[in-house]
């Protein structure tokens, strides 16, 4: 459904720290499914862990984000706005993600309003789940992240 360049037309990560590498299945506003490869090559395995490597679990957490932010379809996503993490649900990792894996990530949005969307969040690899729970999202205006601090 989506490549690599049409990703990148879509999100601001780039490598090391894009996660999404294939949209498989996507409905704008309701849900998808995404792949990420992971691979021994990514930096993250050179101190977690140097002799049992060891996916973050911080990093699925991000790779079900990536996916989230897809969901929005383009044209409801308003260009001063940012749409941001806000809480982390109940988030479990049940097994190790290692190198050679291939997590298959569905998301489905759960709750919507004006400000806020919640996904529901399922990480497989080779149909077992490996991480599961539910990411919130809010949106906040561009000019605040960045305006001059009060002295």
């Amino acid at each position: 459904m989506m490549n690599l360049l049409e990703i990148n037309q879509r999100i601001k990560q780039r490598p090391p720290f894009q996660m999404i590498e294939r949209v498989t299945e996507l409905e704008p506003n309701v849900s998808a499914t995404g792949i990420k490869n992971v691979s021994v090559n990514e930096p993250y395995f050179a101190g977690h862990f140097p002799d049992t490597p060891i996916m973050p679990g911080v990093l699925l957490i991000e790779s079900a984000a990536q996916l989230c932010s897809l969901v929005f379809a383009p044209e409801s996503v308003e260009k001063d706005k940012l749409y941001v993490l806000l809480k982390v649900k109940d988030f479990k990792m049940l097994r190790p993600v290692i190198p050679g894996d291939t997590l298959i990530i569905s998301v489905n949005v759960t709750m919507s309003t004006k400000s806020a969307f919640e996904f529901a969040c399922v990480i497989k690899v080779d149909g077992e789940v490996r991480a599961k729970g539910s990411l919130l999202f809010t949106t906040m205006d561009k000019n605040a992240v960045y305006k001059p601090s009060q002295e």
